[in-house]
């Protein structure tokens, strides 16, 4: 072996080993194993678990991109000569393929057990450029016929040479991963499990085609009800030309009084949608101020996101055109608005900002089911960023046969967790009113 692919071989043998160390497994989960055992049994994960496990998915995801590289950048250096003549350069690109594939059936098999863990892992994520489904292609490729074929041909390679591999065991280079490789000989002649996990994905494979197909039909007609509902007014409720009681002047008195993390749910008068929801308050948007304000709490925004940001004062608010930054002249066009104070440690607030933002880009969820987290829908952007955060915590109710978190009730949950009424707009004359007096008014419309 030369100087030159004895130096590419520690390289990948370290890279196998950390692969190894870092892989998720049951000796590492158990705080998330936890988690996930409460998501099943509640039907869906918390904000605070959510991240949990999308972190640890995107840890094996890349771990698992830097041990696919290994065999092919093997392989590419062969010069021509065969896996016989090449033993220390086969055991090392074997050994990243019996980690990448051990650690791959583990976590297909944990969420095999447990749907909630599997949907969680399909869901689009804008933030780390998860593409929609990106767990189930993950099976689909590793129980394809073409990777079991060429998976258990290497299988053969390493039983057929096992004197030899064994004596490389005391090698200071690639003994490492030939003990890695000894340990596991006991689950390598595991044929019929292969087989036995090709036909298991074809008949979840058949189940789920059918059960999105029905889920984007239904999707498809929630869509279409509620643009055009949100665009509609009720008749007669307000003369046509009748402009919002939030006048420019006011809005600006308002906003003289926010500061970042401020919560303002809000209402139009004339929306035809108030006769869908419960309660006077429809609508809840969350104040991210300006650069000055947010850099003061310490609130991390990539550089990509701070380029959407305006300069001036603005929300982060879910719309039928999906979550976005929005100007205050946008979200405070409307007739009415209780703004809610978060009353929190800086740094809590700082996170509960960033945790929101975070979810900026994506689209809206007419379906209002805060299960998924690919589609928000307004409040949904409270509660993802705020749940789990100090003392807040919120309860999703079921409506309709859905997880949500109406804005009345968001409303109810957030002064119970501390969040106190700071101001009013709109009610009882064209006025701002704080204190005692915008709690009179607030509860006025309870």
């Amino acid at each position: 072996m030369s100087d030159a692919v004895r130096e590419e071989i520690v390289h990948w043998v370290a890279a196998v080993q950390a692969a190894s160390r870092a892989m998720p497994d049951a000796d590492t989960i158990g705080p998330e194993l936890m988690q996930i055992e409460m998501a099943q049994a509640r039907g869906y994960f918390l904000p605070d678990e959510d991240e949990c496990v999308r972190l640890r998915y995107l840890q094996y995801l890349e771990v698992r991109a830097a041990l696919t590289q290994i065999p092919g950048s093997i392989a590419l250096g062969s010069g021509g000569k065969s896996w016989n003549e090449r033993l220390p350069e086969f055991v090392t690109a074997f050994a990243a393929s019996w980690v990448l594939a051990g650690a791959t059936r583990a976590l297909i098999d944990l969420a095999l057990e447990r749907p909630v863990l599997w949907k969680k892992l399909d869901e689009e994520d804008l933030r780390i450029g998860l593409p929609r489904k990106s767990f189930t292609r993950l099976y689909r490729a590793s129980v394809s016929p073409e990777s079991l074929v060429s998976f258990r041909k290497a299988v053969e390679f390493y039983q057929e040479h096992r004197r030899e591999i064994a004596a490389l065991s005391s090698d200071p280079v690639v003994g490492p991963v030939v003990k890695l490789l000894e340990g596991a000989e006991g689950r390598m002649g595991e044929r019929r499990e292969s087989v036995k996990r090709h036909l298991i994905y074809r008949w979840f494979s058949f189940r789920r085609r059918h059960r999105s197909a029905w889920r984007q039909v239904i999707f498809g007609l929630f869509e279409a009800g509620g643009s055009v509902i949100s665009e509609l007014r009720q008749p007669g409720s307000k003369p046509p030309g009748t402009p919002k009681r939030l006048s420019a002047p006011l809005r600006e008195e308002l906003l003289a009084t926010l500061r970042p993390g401020d919560l303002c749910v809000t209402r139009h008068d004339d929306a035809l949608s108030n006769l869908f929801l419960p309660g006077f308050w429809p609508h809840a948007t969350l104040y991210l101020g300006e650069e000055e304000g947010r850099c003061a709490l310490g609130v991390a925004v990539s550089e990509e996101r701070q380029a959407r940001l305006p300069g001036s004062p603005c929300f982060l608010e879910s719309k039928k055109d999906g979550v976005r930054f929005r100007p205050a002249a946008e979200t405070l066009a409307v007739d009415a608005c209780v703004v809610l104070r978060p009353v929190m440690e800086n740094a809590d607030l700082a996170q509960a900002i960033g945790r929101a933002m975070e979810h900026e880009g994506k689209l809206y969820d007419f379906l209002f089911d805060f299960r998924s987290s690919d589609r928000l829908a307004c409040t949904e952007v409270i509660y993802r960023g705020f749940h789990g955060i100090g003392p807040v915590r919120f309860q999703l109710k079921d409506v309709s046969g859905r997880k949500c978190l109406p804005a009345e009730d968001l409303l109810d949950q957030a002064l119970a967790c501390g969040f106190v009424i700071h101001a009013t707009a709109g009610l009882g004359g064209d006025l701002v009113l704080d204190g005692e007096a915008a709690k009179r008014a607030f509860l006025a419309t309870r």
